[in-house]
């Protein structure tokens, strides 16, 4: 019997306000989960959808999420912050590893609770460090399925962003210093920036490289760079009827 810890977290709501910009997006309800705009129609109305995504072999299904402006900051957060947010089970692995593996409850599950986001991790007989991994995994999911609303007109990268980009930038300043990339815990905030863009600019990577002063090639090397990301915006192509990146 999986053992299962609640932890306390705090949901905001806001008053939701009909839009009339049919070019841009504005702000959504602040911290509510599983919203998700339907970015052709004026009204802005909203629906339920869920998108699976497999990380590893140790991850579940994970929703797209509209959140309010800074996401609700959950990248932000420690992980002991991060992990308040959550649900926590505890359970036995049942694939390889011997019967000491198979006989504690070392594999955790959480459920971040805001975002309805799950995962997990099971490859370690030690529950600290399959909490750990699984504490990492949500925060790559977060990154990839909680979408923040861009404004095109006034659109400015946050500084998350300049910092994956190549040094080749035409506007990544000398202040931000050396490139991050995909092994670096802060690669995620800058993920989680650019898919905003690339959503804006519905998959076009041209439309998204005019926006960070690069060309077609550097973006998409850029996106190839991380195995997630490459997927998530393949996945947003294929749904305009575009051609994945390869």
């Amino acid at each position: 019997m999986a053992h299962k810890i609640l932890f306390r977290t705090t949901f905001i709501l806001t008053t939701l306000k009909q839009f009339t910009t049919t070019k841009t997006h504005s702000s959504f309800l602040h911290h509510l989960p599983f919203l998700h705009s339907q970015q052709h129609s004026p009204s802005f109305l909203f629906t339920l959808k869920n998108h699976p995504i497999s990380l590893h072999s140790t991850t579940t299904a994970a929703t797209t999420t509209a959140a309010a402006s800074g996401y609700g900051g959950y990248l932000e957060l420690t992980d002991d912050e991060l992990i308040r947010q959550c649900e926590m089970d505890t359970f036995k692995s049942s694939g390889p590893g011997g019967q000491h593996r198979n006989k504690r409850e070392s594999s955790v599950r959480l459920k971040h609770l805001p975002t309805g986001i799950v995962a997990q991790a099971s490859e370690d007989r030690s529950q600290h460090k399959n909490r750990a991994s699984a504490i990492n995994r949500l925060r790559s999911l977060i990154a990839l399925k909680v979408r923040k609303t861009v404004d095109l007109d006034a659109y400015s990268p946050p500084r998350e962003l300049l910092q994956i980009l190549p040094p080749k930038s035409s506007i990544r300043g000398s202040d931000i210093g050396s490139q991050i990339g995909p092994n670096n815990p802060k690669f995620a905030m800058g993920m989680q920036a650019l898919l905003d863009l690339i959503f804006a600019v519905e998959g076009s990577v041209s439309d998204a490289a005019k926006y960070l002063g690069l060309s077609t090639g550097a973006v998409s090397r850029l996106i190839l760079s991380d195995d997630l990301l490459r997927k998530e915006v393949n996945d947003l192509r294929a749904s305009k009827g575009m051609k994945p990146l390869k």
